[in-house]
């Protein structure tokens, strides 16, 4: 994939909550108010709800978490980091998404590209000023084109979901832990101890994630010399790293600019985890400000 994800160099505004709380801690809150359910009626993330949905979600996680080794990664990692499959340009990689409803998220089965705008509507509505935010929340999700034949066809299991590393321990706050039991690291002693093949802050960087479409994203934007600020290159890679931004695992392995990116990424995930509701949005209405900001960051 060569599309080229640039953005002008915009200076990272942080935002003070003004009373109780020290000085540039980040405001988490913005005026979003929080839906009590998701588009099926339940609460988000339960995995264990009953739901249309919920049997598949828990047979892709089977798939993913038995597959998702890190020699497979290794493999991925290096035959999509050439970037060679097609060139697109962003929004047409947004409309390319309307064809995939995502396996794994038992909280919609819209098309991707509503799930996109509702996210960076939201954001651009409680962050007006921080358009690299915006431009984040559009092409977070983006890798899911890894799904399309023109990109490999990929198996859904092997582009979506909650993503976790390998070469250590797979933490038990991993949803569906336990199909990790079938995994070929599990039993490894190079791959399921507490470290694995890393060391104690050694950055996130330096650690590889399971193979998706987070990391596909991360690579396309990092390989064409994105100007993202570096927590937009956090949240890209990282937004679907639950057991890290929402139980606190994995923390050992964090070193200081994670730390700081980690409180950015609270805040999108927020936006990219509630945002998604049977409100529909109104593509050809927002298009043009999104266009403009593609076209403002020299995106093709």
């Amino acid at each position: 994939m060569t599309v080229i994800v640039e953005q002008p160099e915009l200076e990272v505004e942080v935002v003070e909550k003004k009373d109780d709380v020290e000085e540039n801690e980040l405001l988490l809150d913005g005026g979003f108010v929080v839906p009590e359910t998701n588009s099926f009626g339940q609460t988000f993330r339960d995995y264990n709800a009953e739901s249309e949905r919920q049997s598949s979600v828990e047979q892709f996680y089977r798939t993913n978490h038995i597959n998702q080794t890190y020699d497979f990664v290794k493999k991925m990692r290096e035959e999509y980091g050439v970037l060679n499959r097609v060139e697109m340009s962003i929004w047409e990689c947004c409309e390319l998404l309307n064809e995939f409803v995502d396996e794994s998220d038992p909280d919609l089965d819209e098309p991707q590209i509503e799930h996109l705008l509702q996210t960076a509507e939201a954001i651009r509505k409680d962050y007006p000023n921080e358009d690299w935010l915006h431009l984040t929340g559009l092409i977070h999700d983006l890798g899911k084109v890894l799904l399309h034949p023109s990109f490999g066809a990929l198996p859904q299991w092997a582009v979506v979901g909650d993503t976790f590393p390998v070469g250590c321990a797979f933490d038990e706050s991993v949803v569906h832990h336990k199909y990790f039991k079938e995994n070929p690291d599990y039993n490894n002693p190079a791959y399921n101890t507490k470290f694995g093949v890393y060391s104690e802050g050694c950055g996130l960087n330096n650690v590889l994630m399971s193979w998706g479409h987070d990391d596909y994203m991360y690579l396309v934007a990092k390989e064409n010399k994105s100007t993202l600020p570096s927590a937009g290159l956090f949240i890209i890679r990282y937004h679907s790293f639950y057991a890290l931004h929402r139980a606190g695992a994995y923390e050992h392995l964090m070193n200081e600019e994670d730390v700081e990116n980690l409180k950015w990424l609270k805040i999108f995930n927020k936006y990219d985890l509630y945002s998604k509701s049977k409100v529909r949005i109104d593509v050809e209405e927002v298009k043009p400000y999104y266009l403009s900001l593609i076209k403002k960051a020299s995106i093709p």
